[in-house]
């Protein structure tokens, strides 16, 4: 099976920001939103000397992802098949889950109540509910472009990175440049509390590693998300209920 995963070689990256805007405008994500950012970290001194890099940052699609576990939607049933094999698989699912051949982490929007349970729910805050998706918002997040994927095409932010510093692939396949970066000593973002397998991984000099690390890796897992989760199982019968019921019914 596949596990896609990215790369991104701070020694490359310049700060054009072009990997964000190329995303917004192949997604239509609100200005204020953003399905991958880019921050400046420092000038700061650290333990390997003065360190100045920037934080790229966006969804993981974690190995155990938080943001699935959380998500109240009721259950379906879900076939999932290997573009390459054709093998299918049959899961259950809410209206968030992890993809069983590509790795993946996605979202069904027709689904997704907009309860904001899985973007508090995530370490990274890589989700944010869209308000511009139906009456309530949707939950919104990097996809990895699948679409884009299935059309023989790269991610928007990896096409158009400018310095090349985003690499993509499968993390499973030995070959790929993004295992060969994970071999040379491409790290993940986590700490002692938060390890749930991010697939996006970072590579550079010690210094910009060390500060990526000390300013920008989640140190607790958010637990804000239980509220939010409880108050859409309670109003989930009742937002159903008003879908089903006609403008006659309402009058």
């Amino acid at each position: 099976m596949k596990q896609y995963g990215m790369v991104i070689d701070l020694e490359k990256c310049i700060g054009c920001h072009a990997c964000a805007v190329a995303c917004k405008a192949e997604w239509d994500v609100p200005a204020d939103q953003g399905r991958n950012w880019l921050k400046r970290l420092g000038p700061s001194n650290t333990p390997h000397g003065l360190a100045s890099t920037y934080y790229p940052g966006l969804c993981n699609h974690c190995d155990q992802p938080a943001c699935v576990e959380v998500c109240p939607a009721d259950p379906v049933t879900r076939i999932f098949k290997d573009s390459v094999s054709g093998t299918q698989k049959s899961m259950e699912v809410a209206a968030t889950w992890k993809d069983p051949f590509d790795g993946t982490v996605q979202i069904d929007k027709d689904r997704c109540l907009g309860c904001g349970a899985c973007a508090e729910a995530c370490p990274y805050q890589a989700r944010y509910v869209n308000p511009d998706l139906g009456e309530d918002g949707k939950a919104d997040k990097c996809t990895f472009c699948v679409e884009r994927l299935a059309a023989g095409l790269e991610p928007a932010c990896v096409q158009t990175c400018l310095a090349e510093a985003r690499i993509f692939g499968d993390l499973n396949d030995p070959k790929s440049a993004v295992a060969k970066y994970v071999k040379n000593g491409a790290i993940k973002m986590e700490s002692a509390a938060v390890k749930i397998g991010p697939n996006v991984r970072y590579f550079g000099n010690k210094r910009d590693i060390h500060l990526l690390q000390e300013s920008s890796t989640p140190q607790v897992m958010p637990e804000a998300s239980l509220r939010r989760v409880l108050l859409a199982r309670i109003s989930r019968p009742l937002i159903n209920k008003t879908k089903k019921m006609s403008i006659f019914d309402l009058a």
